[in-house]
């Protein structure tokens, strides 16, 4: 969303609410959050009742967005910033936001983007890599596998720039099988390095390819080590935190994947539409 336009979404609380509402309820045609029935009917300004099971209900309720009670405004700004990047303490100083209220904020967007993270996806086909790396919020010590309290991450890129992560208690080929089966479609081509718990994928109707992790592999837009540059966009951005608890890590780590995945295009609408969906309860 462009400057302009965001600027009149702000304009007034008024116009910030309308926006989230039609994000909500598509042709503003509400229904029962709890039963899904349709027949539902207003009770006073803000507040609608279902008529087959009674509950009551606001355009918010059981969604992302109601998780932190705010003005319209506020939550538009938050999602602003959350897109430019800002981090919480800084959005706390901007805004006049208390900073555990902003942080909280951040955490259910982040949450609301890894709920995401697999809906209606095709899975990654044709030519793929896969490839593994250690996250730690220190550069220093050991590295790999000989590494201390580092998480292991496991990514599978497609040729096209999709990149697909998840974090890992260890690197065991049953794990890895499993990911790479879930995310990569049969009868694809997947490049790895030496790492002998690939072996497997040309059991699982693969055309597996293994190449020398040291070597650049070159042909057209398909090269071995392309994972490498999503290592970096993350971890460079992984340590403007300062730190991640490792039970945290994970939506931080689907938020470089998002990031990534939308790093040509503005990502604040997606956003707001992640965060009106209703959340898993």
């Amino acid at each position: 969303m462009d400057l302009k336009s965001f600027e009149f979404l702000i304009k007034t609380e008024k116009c910030g609410k309308h926006y989230l509402v039609r994000a909500c309820w598509k042709n503003y045609v509400r229904f029962c959050v709890r039963c899904k029935a349709r027949k539902v009917y207003r009770i006073r300004r803000d507040r609608y009742r279902c008529s087959q099971c009674d509950y009551e209900f606001s355009d918010f309720t059981g969604r992302w967005i109601n998780k932190v009670k705010l003005p319209a405004k506020d939550w538009l700004w938050l999602i602003k910033l959350f897109e430019l990047e800002i981090s919480a303490r800084k959005a706390s100083q901007q805004l006049g936001i208390s900073y555990p209220t902003v942080f909280k904020a951040f955490h259910f967007i982040r949450e609301a983007i890894t709920a995401h993270a697999g809906d209606g996806d095709l899975l990654l086909n044709g030519e793929v890599e896969v490839n593994q790396t250690f996250f730690d919020g220190r550069s220093q010590g050991l590295r790999g596998d000989g590494s201390q309290n580092k998480v292991p991450v496991f990514g599978i890129l497609e040729r096209k720039g999709r990149v697909k992560v998840e974090a890992l208690n260890d690197m065991n080929p049953e794990a890895i099988l499993n990911l790479t089966v879930k995310t990569v479609r049969r009868g694809s081509i997947v490049y790895t390095d030496k790492f002998r718990g690939y072996d497997a994928l040309m059991l699982c109707g693969y055309k597996h390819i293994r190449m020398d992790q040291r070597k650049r592999f070159s042909r057209s837009d398909v090269y071995i080590n392309g994972l490498d540059g999503f290592w970096s966009y993350a971890k460079e951005r992984m340590n403007r935190f300062h730190g991640v608890s490792k039970e945290k890590f994970p939506l931080y780590l689907k938020e470089m994947e998002f990031r990534y995945n939308h790093r040509h295009k503005p990502i604040f609408d997606t956003l707001v539409h992640y965060l009106c969906d209703l959340a898993a309860t």
